[in-house]
């Protein structure tokens, strides 16, 4: 879909975002200059400040064979170990420049359990920004809901692909629909009146677009005051799922559809958000690149840099070990992948975020 106008992306809160990012400069006088520098630098192939953004994958496994997900293919639906606290720690206390980090990658990050609220804690007394997401499976086992609350995360973003049990675990294989309903009311009851509020998230495809008409009735009833619509589908840069997953791209709802679910939103207020990867960045501008090169990695479960999240997976594409990651991000690997955007030679991997005249 390529549209007319802009629609509105999904924000956090955004108050509460400036705020703790205040708070989290005015903790570390080192991560104050660090971000001093990235504010003031142009986009270069190279830097010379540290990443302000970091993605943690801390479990690359699955209790769900998502139809659009490589997970689906692993055995057991696993790729690699976890990724232990000690080297979560490790990771996060050499990089001095980081506000903000997303714990959650190719798997369901509730599934690391007490590992991954203590990840929390220890990024939140840094005044570092925590993102998540889940499939919303077990936020009822030993109290998940309150846990993530408790640790202080600070955005909650729930996949929620189908407003019957037909269409919904026909896409969310291994999940119940009885119980995504029973766990998105139990969080959203429970966060009335705190922070953050949960974020529910639509891909939409071929296999829910029928629905799409329900989907902010649906999210009223189950509680929620923010919705997003992503109308991409990630290929993971694998070729295989790139061409499956072309093929399940939703091709039925217009701009005006859209235009009307933000205003039935508004309504029962709900704020609606797009997200629409493939018209995001555009090489015609060095603003208009991806900024991942620039602020931002992925380290996966086995402690691998991987590019962005829309990869995450390093058996397609790794840099290497995050153990060395200061070197490669000062050093040859990321200063030619750098470059390689400036000079508008996007990398086949990085091209379904771009326009597609690329």
């Amino acid at each position: 879909m390529r549209l007319s106008k802009p629609l509105p992306n999904p924000q956090p809160d955004v108050f509460s975002y400036r705020l703790n990012k205040v708070l989290c400069l005015a903790l570390s006088p080192a991560r104050l200059l660090n971000y001093f520098r990235y504010r003031l630098s142009d986009r270069t192939e190279s830097v010379s400040y540290f990443p302000i953004k970091l993605d943690f994958e801390n479990v690359s496994r699955c209790n769900f064979r998502c139809s659009m997900c490589p997970v689906s293919e692993w055995d057991a639906g696993r790729r690699a170990d976890d990724l232990s606290y000690a080297e979560f720690k490790s990771i996060l206390d050499g990089q001095v420049g980081v506000i903000e980090i997303k714990l959650q990658g190719l798997g369901e990050p509730l599934l690391g359990k007490d590992e991954f609220f203590r990840m929390i804690r220890y990024a939140r007394k840094k005044r570092i920004w925590v993102r998540t997401s889940t499939n919303a499976s077990i936020l009822d086992v030993n109290d998940n809901y309150r846990k993530l609350y408790d640790a202080g995360v600070n955005e909650i973003q729930i996949s929620v692909d189908g407003v019957t049990k037909e269409t919904y675990e026909a896409i969310r294989r291994g999940g119940s629909f009885e119980r995504l309903v029973k766990n998105c009311t139990l969080i959203n009851n429970y966060s009335r009146g705190k922070r953050p509020r949960p974020l529910m998230w639509v891909l939409l495809q071929k296999r829910n677009q029928h629905e799409f008409k329900q989907f902010i009735p649906f999210a009223y009833k189950l509680g929620f005051v923010r919705v997003c619509f992503a109308l991409d589908l990630n290929g993971w840069a694998d070729k295989e799922w790139t061409a499956k997953n072309q093929t399940e791209i939703c091709g039925e709802i217009s701009e005006q559809d859209i235009l009307l679910a933000v205003e039935e939103g508004k309504k029962l207020g709900i704020n609606v958000g797009v997200w629409i990867n493939t018209q995001k960045y555009s090489a015609t501008a060095k603003t208009r690149l991806c900024p991942w090169p620039f602020e931002r990695a992925f380290i996966s479960s086995d402690g691998k840099v991987v590019p962005c999240c829309i990869i995450s997976n390093p058996d397609t594409v790794s840099f290497g070990s995050a153990r060395d990651f200061q070197s490669l991000w000062f050093g040859k690997v990321y200063t030619d992948f750098r470059r390689s955007h400036l000079a508008g030679a996007i990398p086949p991997f990085c091209s379904s975020c771009y326009e597609k005249s690329l």
